[in-house]
């Protein structure tokens, strides 16, 4: 039987302060079932209902209990109370030096004879004094005991109730400010953190009251009745009552209590003394001590439990709301200062304002000159918060320095809230928030209608313009109209297809008729526009003067200035604006217009300088897409328009474009739509208040597979990627990974194309894109309709181009960046020829993209292919506007091909799952593919060989 077996008991402390008790039958060698062990041990234990409430456990693959620190020391102080007679147990050598100890230190703790050592708590440790000699130490007793005093704490036993101030008052030794001499002896050291009783009848305190009129905060000794917190006995500033009547009798033997206590004080917050000796108390505190008495003073010394009684609403004082004021002193905006410009400074008057309340002049110098952020504002005190006040200051240096705010700086403040700091710090968000500007009836209606183009009186069409303009035509040239009045530059980012040719025409003509101005505008293009504005200007404005300054006869040096002297308008294109520099910058420009300015959105090439180094009246910046990959894209016209309005590009970069497109903070992308929207008008083809009433565009996906060829070329480019990615520095991996992107590209549209073989090896049944093609435009052919064919691959184009013309047995154009420009305005206009009875019409129109995706009106067609992709949704839509675009009458078809199981399938994915950033503000292009990692480009490139035409 087990009751009459011998139980040998092991014990263990562990880190998390229990002890681990197991015990092994010594006859036979084995671990007891804990279950079992529990009810012995515990067999008389009434406070474990009789082990009931023992927790078993299993440890190092033995089954034993575990015992919280105060179950532990009750079974250890009187193993007789509790362990079943009848159960014979040994205790092992650690057992043994517990059942020592255990009897003392229980009659420690029911006795409150244990104290904490103050030697050890001057070092910053919590140590404890036993009464009792400790022949065997154990290296866990420290913790032990102070697990056993947390549990009685936790009981509810009033004696313990001081470990919880002894902790406190250890976080005070972090500061070793604490002097020596504080506490005259270890009782008094006892008594000040709450462990032993004060034996004086009242507590020794400070009195802080607000200033009567304009005199001083008081700050007052009190004595205050334990038993009676509510009676208060005024002291002098040494300790005294001032009355002695008005101390019972009883306090009068420890009335040296209170000179003892501001002695203390003074040791710890030294400024409150009076004096050298340590005896006196200051009783009058100016607002900047009182500030420091009430934000730090105070809870030092109820860190060190004295009491401080303040006034009755600091406890519920939050910060106050401060706002910086300005009332605009000019008459800037009127009609009678018509141009000014984002650089012109406005006068303002400048008033701080806390909560409702407006404070004067004197008030506002002496808050900004202080440090003190408690202040009296409408009859009460109020917190100021210092951040608030640091801004305030820094905006009023800065509006010093500028003798007043710029136009920039109100139309920031009033519409992105935050301004940009102007003074060449880089960091994000770093304006001023809660400046509010008071703006005169010209400047407010002025920022109205900036913010909502629509509310601006309509011009009347000039006289000189040849046709009929939509309402929203003549908004925008309003728009622009308008802007050009106060200084100010335009982005005018109409959807493709909208007519800004015809707005900006409408611009350049009621500037003439209004302004006869001295010099011309310039126009900057593609040069595969040219053609299209000389034809444009022809038809709509035939009285404009236009000269074109492009080809090598083109005019130089005085010959140039003579020539646009009788301009209206000076045509050129992007490349010869930086090789033309010296010619361009002769002219101050009466306005300079950028068509398609999406060229200049790398703001470091020699050809976006060159742009923003001329000299200009008026700033136009016309695109579909003002930006198309990043926003620093949008920066770089935005910095053309209205130079510094976005700030520095590093600038803009911290505070706009890190945050945005690292994780789309969707406050910042609002705030920054609100910044730039009254200098950008988009309008986009679907909106119902454009009532184009054009035909519906239908976007069609055309799937095709690899042949075995191509396949297995596929895979053999791919192999030989990743067999060398590894090696490469990141930017050699970066141009390996775009050149297999364009390898890749030219194996899905035809082997041959990549191989680079002659015109004989691009036969169709080695490539099912290429006898789709052929399919699609057969059949769209016999019913009389004519398509556009986008490819980005030059000599993909002249297969093409042959390759059809041989099939279908008619004529097919194709038009790219080598054609000169009267042969690329032929072929325009022999494509847009309405049919004609004995005239051959041309049906097939083959484009490269980057000369055919911008600028052309190929209303012709109402058909578009795009045979490769250029995975960029922006370009690719402005090629497919080319058709979708007024003048359009026919439904227009998108045929976009993709090849099954292969990178074009992955990133069309890609696409549709994912919208471009610029949707958020105002395109992706491929440099993203050369960021990922090798296994994402390995799933991107993989070959799905299911999808291969066998």
């Amino acid at each position: 039987m087990i009751s009459s077996a011998v139980v040998q008991l092991h014990l263990r402390w562990l880190p998390t302060g229990n002890f681990f008790l197991w015990g092994i039958l010594k006859a036979r060698r084995y671990t007891m079932a804990a279950p079992v062990l529990k009810h012995h041990l515990f067999a008389w234990h009434e406070g474990s209902s009789y082990g009931t409430f023992v927790d078993c456990m299993e440890l190092d693959h033995k089954d034993g209990l575990l015992l919280p620190p105060l179950l532990a020391l009750e079974l250890l102080s009187a193993p007789e109370a509790s362990i079943n007679p009848f159960f014979s147990v040994e205790w092992d050598e650690e057992g043994l030096d517990l059942l020592r100890i255990a009897p003392n230190l229980m009659k420690a703790l029911e006795s409150g004879s244990l104290l904490p050592d103050f030697e050890k708590w001057k070092s910053g440790q919590i140590g404890w004094k036993l009464p009792f000699d400790v022949q065997s130490p154990l290296p866990y007793l420290e913790e032990w005991l102070e697990r056993l005093l947390e549990e009685k704490m936790q009981r509810g036993e009033a004696m313990y109730r001081g470990l919880a101030q002894l902790k406190a008052a250890s976080a005070i030794l972090d500061d070793r400010a604490v002097p020596e001499e504080l506490w005259r002896d270890e009782n008094d050291w006892l008594r000040s953190i709450g462990w032993l009783e004060e034996e004086s009848p009242f507590r020794t305190g400070l009195r802080l009251s607000e200033p009567v009129l304009d005199g001083p905060w008081l700050l007052e000794v009190v004595l205050q009745d334990k038993e009676n917190p509510e009676q208060l006995v005024l002291c002098s500033p040494f300790g005294r009552p001032y009355r002695a009547e008005d101390a019972p009798e009883a306090w009068l033997p420890s009335l040296d209590e209170a000179a003892e206590a501001i002695r203390k004080w003074t040791l710890l917050v030294p400024w409150l003394q009076e004096g050298e000796a340590r005896r006196h108390i200051r009783t009058a505190l100016t607002d900047s001590e009182a500030w420091l008495f009430l934000s730090e003073a105070s809870l030092r010394l109820v860190q060190f439990g004295y009491p401080v009684l303040l006034p009755a609403w600091w406890e519920q004082l939050t910060p106050a709301r401060t706002r910086l004021k300005a009332k605009i002193k000019s008459s800037v905006g009127s009609p009678q200062q018509a141009l000014f410009g984002l650089d012109q400074i406005v006068q303002f008057d400048w008033r701080l304002a806390i909560g409702d309340t407006d404070l004067t002049e004197e008030d506002m110098a002496r808050i900004l000159a202080g440090g003190n952020p408690l202040v009296r504002a409408g009859g009460q005190w109020v917190l100021l918060d210092a951040s608030q006040l640091e801004q305030v200051r820094r905006i009023l240096g800065r509006v010093k320095r500028k003798d007043g705010l710029s136009l920039r700086d109100v139309l920031e403040l009033h519409l992105l809230g935050s301004p940009l700091d102007g003074d060449g710090e880089e960091t994000a968000g770093s304006g001023l928030e809660g400046i509010e500007v008071e703006l005169n009836r010209h400047l407010l209606q002025l920022i109205d209608q900036l913010r909502e183009a629509s509310s601006l009186p309509l011009l009347t069409p000039p006289e000189g313009f040849r046709g009929q303009l939509r309402r929203y035509q003549v908004e925008g040239a309003s728009w622009l109209l308008f802007l050009r009045r106060f200084g100010l530059g335009g982005c005018l980012a109409d959807d493709m297809g909208l007519g800004k040719t015809v707005q900006f025409i409408t611009y350049l003509l009621s500037v003439k008729e209004g302004e006869n101005p001295s010099s011309p505008a310039l126009l900057i293009c593609p040069t595969s526009v040219i053609g299209n504005w000389q034809k444009e200007l022809e038809r709509f404005a035939p009285e404009l003067t236009v000269h074109l300054h492009y080809g090598p006869g083109r005019a130089k040096g005085d010959d140039f200035l003579e020539a646009t002297q009788e301009a209206d308008v000076v045509i050129c294109s992007y490349a010869l604006a930086h090789l033309d520099e010296a010619e361009l910058g002769m002219v101050e420009w009466n306005a300079i217009c950028l068509d398609e300015a999406q060229n200049i959105k790398n703001a470091y090439t020699k050809q976006s300088s060159a742009v923003r180094r001329l000299k200009a009246r008026h700033r136009i910046a016309m695109t579909g897409t003002p930006m198309e990959n990043r926003l620093t894209e949008l920066w770089s016209i935005f910095d053309f328009i209205n130079s510094g309005y976005l700030g520095s590009l590093r600038e803009f970069t911290a505070r706009f474009v890190a945050p945005i497109e690292r994780g789309g903070d969707r406050s910042l992308i609002e705030g920054l739509q609100r910044f730039i929207r009254p200098f950008l008008l988009r309008r986009v083809k679907h909106d119902p208040a454009i009532e184009l009433d054009l035909p519906e565009k239908q976007e069609s996906k055309a799937y095709v597979s690899l042949t075995p060829e191509q396949a297995a070329m596929y895979e053999q480019v791919i192999q030989d990627l990743f067999a060398k990615l590894e090696q490469l520095s990141p930017m050699e991996r970066r141009g390996q990974i775009l050149a297999v992107l364009t390898k890749l590209k030219q194996l899905c549209d035809h082997p041959a194309l990549y191989s680079k073989e002659q015109t004989e090896g691009f036969t169709e049944e080695r490539s099912v894109k290429m006898q789709r093609l052929l399919e699609m435009i057969a059949e769209l052919r016999t019913e009389g309709d004519r398509c556009l064919v986008f490819t980005q691959f030059v000599e993909m184009g002249h297969q093409l181009q042959a390759w059809l013309s041989k099939e279908l047995g008619e004529p097919i154009l194709f038009l790219h960046g080598g054609c000169p420009k009267q042969e690329r305005d032929a072929i325009i206009e022999r494509f847009q020829a309405p049919a004609a009875e004995g005239k051959e019409t041309c049906g097939v129109l083959i484009l490269s993209l980057k000369a055919g995706g911008v600028g052309l009106n190929l209303t012709a067609a109402n058909h578009v292919f795009h045979f490769d992709r250029w995975w960029n949704p922006a370009v690719e839509n402005q090629a497919t506007d080319r058709a979708f675009r007024i003048g359009q009458t026919k439904h227009v078809q998108v045929h976009k091909f993709v090849t099954l199981g292969t990178l074009e399938e992955r990133i069309d994915e890609m696409i549709e799952r994912k919208q471009g950033l610029s949707q958020h503000i105002v395109g992706g292009g491929e440099q993203w593919i050369t960021e990922l990692s090798a296994s994402d480009l390995r799933e991107l490139f993989k070959l799905r060989r299911e999808w291969v035409n066998t």
